[in-house]
């Protein structure tokens, strides 16, 4: 009997926290490690490079503070400003910044968004999703000669880092 008791007060024990997780007050989320974030900075960086373009990167978190920034020896001053901007629009809107230019087009119900100070549709950002699909980062490259270059490399970045990320 006095098995019974202390195994019930146990299970009680554990399955009050699961139940209080929906009455709790605090949310968890994930971000990426800051040597992760690196890493898929490094890894755009190195994806533009190979085909010879001088680009930045930023890596920012969920919530599109900055994490990494990284700037190739010869890219030109703009990339610090855009290439955050970019991955800020991206985690920001939930949206690649490449399908964001297009559905914020002039005389688009949603045009308005790009008079936002901080918001920058323009190619190159991408957001990060871990495996559950839950936002983890944004990615922000700026420098290649076209926004639709900004935006393979920034992939490149998010495929150096996908098996760290996709449990």
């Amino acid at each position: 009997m006095r098995k019974l008791a202390l195994s019930l007060v146990a299970a009680v024990g554990f399955a009050t926290p699961a139940l209080a997780d929906e009455d709790d007050a605090f949310v968890t989320f994930r971000v990426l490690k800051p040597e992760v974030a690196l890493q898929m900075a490094q890894a755009a960086m190195a994806a533009c490079r190979d085909e010879g373009y001088q680009i930045g990167v930023t890596v920012v978190d969920r919530f599109g503070i900055p994490q990494v920034f990284l700037r190739d020896r010869f890219a030109g001053i703009h990339v610090y400003e855009t290439s955050q901007r970019k991955a800020w629009t991206a985690v920001s809107f939930r949206t690649g910044t490449s399908e964001l230019a297009e559905s914020t087009k002039a005389g688009s119900a949603s045009s308005a968004i790009r008079n936002l100070t901080n918001a920058l549709p323009l190619g190159g950002g991408l957001v990060v999703y871990e495996g559950n699909g839950a936002i983890v980062a944004g990615i922000g490259v700026s420098g290649a000669p076209e926004p639709a270059l900004d935006d393979i490399c920034a992939q490149a970045g998010i495929a150096s880092i996908e098996d760290l990320i996709s449990f």
